[in-house]
């Protein structure tokens, strides 16, 4: 089985040639993303291993079906970048539906703690032999309110985390079942919203304008689920209004551009990008939640038992189906 596998950084080959030590498939990693130009890569390639940042659309399909590509590997657990109606019945489509929630669980907890005691602000200052303290105010996390939209694996370890640490805990998920609140009152009560959902069609900006209303002034907001959760423009106009205290984002709208890759050396061109970065209040990481050796380890184990599911002709637990 060979698999032509893009967006190849050096964490990957190392952890995916360690699990593949037991697989021996013949991997071909590929520095660039895939791309309408650089899609050919994959003739000859029975499955391309494929990342969150790999825009795999209507057009893309048709063009890996043409160069012989039959099954497209997603190392992660979100799938939203694949048109999997155009996929139906032509390339089929398998992802990682869990590695590790504690990784990205803790991700999401360490963004709250560094924005409530400003530890990004005081880490800077005190490199430049600034002491001083004021402006650096933080609040007791311990009896106040947090609001957990996304009852799945990881939003189940948020709610533990934030129990311990005393915090009254509002639950919403799209299964009844998984909620202890409305959305509306977890708006309305929460001190602290932490999003864990995936993006589907119904709930893309389901934090927007509307929803920035019915909270609290001075809400903390954490995101490391998906940008597209979000409507950004109206993220910033609460900034400036402060009705929004502060902001942890490891995801961003239109990421595909900017993370995972070094641009220290360039002029900042994404204007809205640029704006958040200029608060002091919002923290932005590159979508690095899961990067933990663990869910490493556990990404490179599953995406290749899935390709060995694959190729011995055997149902496919993590196939992503078109509904």
């Amino acid at each position: 089985m060979k698999i032509a596998f893009f967006d190849a950084k050096s964490y990957d080959r190392e952890f995916f040639s360690a699990a593949n030590e037991k697989f021996g498939y013949e991997i071909k990693f590929l520095d660039s993303h895939l791309h309408p130009d650089t899609a050919i890569l994959a003739k000859g390639y029975s499955v391309i291993c494929a990342f969150v940042n790999d825009r795999i659309d209507a057009s893309m399909i048709e063009v890996l079906k043409s160069l012989g590509v039959e099954l497209i590997a997603l190392r992660s657990a979100g799938y939203n970048n694949v048109d999997l109606k155009a996929a139906k019945g032509k390339i089929r489509v398998v992802r990682v539906p869990k590695y590790s929630p504690y990784a990205v669980a803790e991700h999401a907890v360490g963004m709250m703690f560094t924005l409530n005691r400003k530890l990004h602000r005081a880490y800077n200052r005190t490199r430049d032999n600034n002491f001083s303290i004021a402006g650096l105010l933080g609040f007791d996390m311990h009896g106040k309110t947090a609001g957990v939209i996304g009852i799945g694996q990881i939003g189940k370890v948020v709610v533990d985390i934030l129990k311990g640490l005393g915090m009254r805990v509002l639950t919403y998920d799209a299964q009844p079942n998984l909620s202890n609140s409305t959305l509306e009152k977890l708006y309305e009560e929460s001190d602290i919203i932490t999003l864990h959902c995936p993006l589907t069609l119904d709930n893309k900006h389901m934090i927007d304008e509307k929803a920035f209303s019915k909270m609290k002034k001075g809400v903390m907001l954490i995101n490391t689920g998906r940008g597209g959760l979000i409507d950004t423009k109206a993220l910033i106009d609460n900034l400036k209004s402060q009705k929004v205290g502060a902001a942890g984002l490891d995801v961003y709208e239109e990421e595909g551009t900017y993370f995972y890759e070094d641009f220290s050396f360039s002029i900042m061109k994404d204007d809205v990008l640029a704006r958040l970065l200029s608060f002091s209040n919002v923290l932005i990481t590159s979508h690095q939640a899961f990067f933990t050796s663990e869910a490493l380890h556990n990404i490179a184990q599953t995406t290749l038992e899935n390709i060995r599911e694959f190729t011995n002709n055997k149902p496919l637990k993590n196939e992503v189906f078109h509904v």
